[in-house]
């Protein structure tokens, strides 16, 4: 079409005539004039909307679903996070669980035998290359801790200290071949001195070479003079054999150390001794052992073999 003063006037009159048809459609609502048109309107161009939303829809599911897979994907990596969070934590308070277990059993262990301890963390253990059997705590000078001091834990002996720093110290464990405590017999007050042996049991030679002994007795430490290196009363272990008497002056036996030397963490180094000797008060109580069953069997006599009988 031309740009003529014709087709302008022509164009103003379709604009004033579409503003009249929504004023008059937007005032009638359903029961507009032009509402039958509107109608058919829609009955020609509703399925081509329908085609175009059903083309266009499957894209922006798509879309959602990248965006959701997304989400999924960081809500995933979250949770793992958390979990690995979740899991160490848990793993810490198992760790301090059983640290706060071994304290407990070393003040009771402190408590019963009156020994004022100082309580301390295994941070190192001796080099192999060295063939001694030796721990390093954290506790030292700075501490109060001193040379020749008894070393404990919430199971008994594990050996006294040997080199003092300002920090820290040096512990020779009781199952070091030149480690060596004085013994006294839970029931009997046979006395002995015990040898570390290693891997394997103490070795304990007792004075009396005619002494009773058996397997399952008890020993705990004799003590020192002036309560150094070693306090009275301190669980040291259980026989588990013994020699056989030969007439000698000493007798023999082996002894399974209360204490797991490869497993230390929490101990307790003795600063104060007690006034008097625990005996055997720090010795934990003895199993009771499990009873064996008794079964009886009663045999009732079939009855053909009571018709035989008559």
């Amino acid at each position: 079409m031309r740009d003529t003063r014709e087709s302008r006037l022509l164009l103003v009159l379709l604009i004033a005539v579409a503003f009249a048809l929504i004023t008059v459609d937007i005032r009638g609502g359903q029961d507009s004039p032009v509402e039958g048109a509107r109608r058919a309107a829609a009955t020609v161009f509703g399925p081509i909307e329908n085609g175009v939303s059903s083309a266009v829809n499957p894209v922006g599911d798509a879309i959602s679903a990248v965006r959701d897979s997304g989400e999924r994907h960081d809500r995933l990596a979250l949770l793992e996070k958390e979990n690995a969070a979740l899991k160490a934590k848990l793993g810490s308070d198992d760790r301090n669980r059983s640290r706060l277990n071994q304290l407990d059993k070393m003040l009771k262990v402190a408590g019963e035998g009156q020994y004022g301890i100082k309580g301390a963390q295994v941070i190192a253990i001796g080099a192999a290359q060295s063939f001694s059997w030796t721990i390093t705590i954290d506790v030292g000078a700075n501490d109060g801790i001193k040379r020749d001091m008894t070393v404990l834990n919430g199971d008994g002996l594990v050996g006294r200290v040997t080199t003092v720093g300002p920090d820290a110290s040096t512990v020779l464990l009781a199952n070091d071949p030149d480690f060596t405590v004085g013994t006294r017999m839970e029931s009997s007050d046979e006395l002995g001195f015990a040898s570390g042996e290693g891997d394997g049991p103490l070795r304990v030679e007792l004075l009396n070479g005619k002494a009773e002994v058996q397997k399952g007795d008890r020993l705990v430490t004799f003590g020192s003079q002036a309560d150094k290196p070693f306090v009275p009363g301190v669980p040291v272990g259980v026989v588990s054999r013994v020699d056989p008497s030969g007439g000698g002056l000493t007798r023999t036996l082996y002894v399974t150390p209360y204490v797991n030397f490869t497993k230390l963490d929490i101990v307790g180094v003795v600063v104060e001794a007690p006034k008097k000797d625990p005996r055997d008060t720090v010795l934990p109580a003895k199993s009771k052992p499990i009873p064996t069953p008794t079964v009886t069997v009663t045999v009732t006599p079939s009855a053909s073999a009571s018709a035989t009988g008559q």
